[in-house]
């Protein structure tokens, strides 16, 4: 077995979805929750087919995005794994949707910060064991960093 870390290549201004799901018609799936959540978001989705003919089935509604999800998901080249690129929203208004899509089993990350995909290679395929989300912490917030967090979320709207 040989583990690799695949850098993902997110666009500016973007974040990224990362997963695991079991069937075919995920991708259409995916499609609808986002279109069905959002009137606004642009995004590109890529999912790695593990049996048959194992190909990326893609979709999405910009196809900046969807070229984008494809090749990341080609590097990946993990089966049944799926990436969303998005960009004019947030993923946080998308997960609870997601996660409850019958087909989705985990979600492995959602987030704009570089991200790497921890990939373990057999003679069968690759799987992902986990992802490198961002950064280590470089300490605790202080009262000033709190304040900040919390005026940054108003900022973007999700508080009062």
């Amino acid at each position: 077995m040989e583990l690799k870390a695949v850098g993902i290549q997110i666009p500016e201004g973007c974040n990224l979805i990362l997963g695991q799901t079991h069937f075919i018609k995920t991708v259409e799936d995916l499609y609808e929750i986002m279109v069905g959540t959002s009137s606004q978001v642009k995004f590109g989705i890529a999912f790695c087919e593990a049996s048959g003919p194992c190909l990326i089935r893609t979709t999405g509604n910009d196809r900046s995005l969807e070229e984008a999800a494809t090749n990341n998901a080609l590097a990946i080249g993990a089966g049944h794994s799926f990436i969303i690129l998005l960009k004019e929203a947030y993923p946080i208004n998308f997960l609870n949707a997601i996660k409850q899509c019958p087909e989705v089993c985990t979600i492995y990350c959602a987030t704009a910060n570089p991200v790497e995909v921890i990939v373990a290679e057999t003679a069968q395929g690759r799987g992902i064991l986990g992802v490198i989300d961002g950064f280590s912490p470089k300490g605790v917030e202080t009262a000033e960093d709190v304040k900040t967090r919390q005026a940054f979320l108003r900022q973007i709207g999700y508080k009062l």
